[in-house]
């Protein structure tokens, strides 16, 4: 049932549906940030100037803010306690980059009160990091030589890369509920200005989902070729 003429109908029928959403998800955060990334923010802030303002706010003042190259690259470092900005976003007075920027310091606010999905999320990198390389490979190996353990192996470890990127989806989105806050409560973005804001957080979140759904996509039809495989033998 799994292949049909040669082509893999688990791949068709479960992973094909969910990288599409991945690609749209994709040109959703890119049209987005690029709708508001000429809609400057009436007091002139720059994507670095809130970073600082917020992480300085809630004491954070070991933290520090760094640009980096790329576009969209923007992250914070837990290891170095740096939040860097992308060229797009560090010297940006759109109300994109701001929300980006912001977005950022919620993860080191996250980091500052132990968030404990963020926690977990970290404790899982490095066998996320080799298994999405490595996983599906070694599975696929396991099934043509017929020797399970290593299926069952490749298995557990992307079953470690999906964990991964499902327990992105609450750090991201709580990284987002606090950025938001403290633009509004510090007063440092209108109501006006953070409803575009919001958007581009929120097409942002978009793209971990579609993340989570490929993996889970992928973990499936796995499972179900190990399934077949066990079945023939």
């Amino acid at each position: 049932m799994g292949y049909l003429y040669g082509i893999d109908m688990y791949y068709i029928i479960l992973v094909m549906p969910a990288v599409l959403f991945a690609l749209y998800a994709q040109s959703k955060v890119q049209g987005t940030f690029n709708k508001y990334l000429n809609v400057r923010n009436v007091r002139g802030y720059t994507g670095a100037y809130i970073a600082r303002e917020i992480l300085d706010s809630q004491g954070l003042h070991d933290v520090r803010v760094e640009m980096t190259n790329g576009h969209l690259t923007d992250h914070y470092d837990p290891r170095s306690k740096v939040v860097r900005l992308s060229q797009s976003v560090y010297s940006s007075t759109s109300v994109g980059a701001v929300g980006v920027a912001a977005h950022e310091t919620g993860h080191a606010i996250q980091h500052q009160v132990s968030y404990a999905p963020l926690a977990f999320r970290n404790s899982l990198v490095p066998v996320a990091s080799l298994g999405s390389s490595a996983a599906i490979p070694l599975a696929i190996l396991g099934l043509i030589v017929g020797w399970e353990p290593l299926v069952y192996f490749g298995i557990i470890m992307f079953t470690a890369v999906v964990a991964f990127q499902v327990i992105t989806l609450p750090v991201e989105f709580n990284a987002s509920s606090r950025a938001l806050e403290i633009l509004e409560t510090k007063g440092l973005l209108s109501r006006e200005e953070l409803v575009p804001t919001k958007k581009v957080l929120n097409a942002a979140a978009l793209t971990y989902v579609a993340a989570a759904a490929v993996g889970i996509a992928n973990l499936l039809r796995l499972l179900l070729i190990a399934g077949v495989g066990r079945r023939r033998d």
